[in-house]
């Protein structure tokens, strides 16, 4: 069975987050949503993030819960298909009320850019040419 990685991030609101990452063309997993979390489906079958309000994130953790907003507590990257589309889910993401960080980067071999989501969550997005990797 190959593995599985389940990201959990937490979120103030739950309903607006569902909103936000719908308006990016995710889907969510019924079976494991709730009024205090919900599973979205990154790559069916592989990538998950399960988005906790905090007071449900808080319980498992004793640490403090960091504001991504002002401190970074990960960066989540995501590969894509093409350099169009990763260009089109930084503008869904803005459309949807995110932002981006950082200017889109290309390096020849890889593309990159990527969007801070509604709870200032990290997410780079980038595209890397077939082959074109410098040995």
């Amino acid at each position: 069975m190959a593995t599985q990685i389940f990201v959990n991030l937490p979120v103030k609101d739950l309903d607006r987050s569902v909103a936000f990452f719908t308006a990016l063309g995710y889907r969510f997993n019924p079976q494991f949503t709730n009024e205090n979390a919900t599973c979205m489906i990154v790559s069916e079958d592989h990538v998950y993030v399960m988005l906790l309000v905090e007071p449900f994130f808080q319980t498992f953790t004793s640490k403090a819960i960091a504001d991504a907003r002002t401190s970074t507590e990960v960066l989540l990257c995501l590969s894509c298909e093409s350099r169009a589309q990763v260009d089109e889910l930084v503008a869904k993401a803005v459309a949807a009320g995110g932002s981006t960080p950082t200017k889109a980067q290309d390096h020849g071999f890889m593309y990159q850019h990527g969007y801070q989501d509604l709870d200032g969550h990290v997410w780079e997005l980038m595209y890397m040419e077939p082959g074109a990797m410098p040995g």
